[in-house]
């Protein structure tokens, strides 16, 4: 599947189980034509099938973003390095033109990004069953003060929770207007959303004093030059 980023890219996507090492978050944005949603959805689907038809192996998740403007929908995939990349996808090529004439016709616009995900600074507790990722992202003035600050806010909730709350991701490359950082944190359902937990901050200050929170909140607010956040409905039907 990671082939039909790049066909959606060059032809005019939050939650992945943790492991030691880094590996590259593939997410191409896509933004549907109005009223082509089904289409879209349908075009998908005959990938799919024609993807495991010819015996692909690589696999995918499609999420739709709840909040926003317009229909938007995040398709997301993981590599080890960059070499994988270059792996040609047999199956892809066997239905590229599904892409071409079933998928392609019905995306207004692609915004493509590769992450690089931060094991040492995410959850080692995600959730299988989840279907429902809250991302916030971020741009950032000062890089090392933001990451120092994350450091040492991860430091303090592994020694109150046991472990941090979200997976952390640091964008490669993009736009100059692209998130630097982004942070996912997975639920089973959207009603899980209902369940109320302590602040983040809060944790801080219960364990540090108010005056080192309030400073650990200034230190990481002054870093940071933009942010914002969405929620993501895992589409089970459409992914593989």
């Amino acid at each position: 599947m990671k082939k039909l980023f790049f066909l959606v890219l060059l032809l005019p996507f939050l939650a992945v189980a943790q492991v030691s090492e880094s590996q590259i978050l593939t997410m191409s944005e896509l933004t549907i034509k109005q009223g082509h949603r089904d289409q879209f959805k349908a075009g998908v689907k005959m990938y799919k099938e024609c993807y495991e038809k010819n015996n692909g192996t690589d696999s995918w998740n499609l999420w739709s973003r709840l909040q926003g403007e317009g229909t938007v929908y995040v398709l997301t995939g993981m590599v080890k390095n960059w070499a994988e990349l270059d792996k040609d996808d047999e199956a892809g090529k066997a239905c590229r033109d599904i892409v071409i004439n079933m998928i392609m016709p019905h995306i207004e616009k692609n915004v493509y990004h590769l992450a690089s995900t931060m094991p040492e600074m995410s959850t080692k507790k995600v959730n299988p069953d989840r279907t429902v990722v809250w991302v916030s992202y971020f741009r950032v003035k000062n890089s090392t003060v933001f990451n120092a600050t994350v450091k040492e806010v991860h430091n303090v909730l592994k020694a109150v929770e046991g472990d941090v709350r979200g997976s952390w991701y640091s964008f490669m490359g993009g736009a100059e207007d692209a998130p630097d950082y982004m942070v996912s944190t997975s639920f089973k359902n959207l009603a899980e959303l209902d369940i109320e937990k302590e602040g983040v901050w809060k944790v801080m200050e219960n364990k540090l004093g108010v005056k080192k929170a309030e400073q650990m909140r200034n230190d990481f607010r002054s870093s940071v030059e933009a942010s914002w956040e969405y929620t993501y409905i895992l589409n089970k039907e459409l992914s593989k």
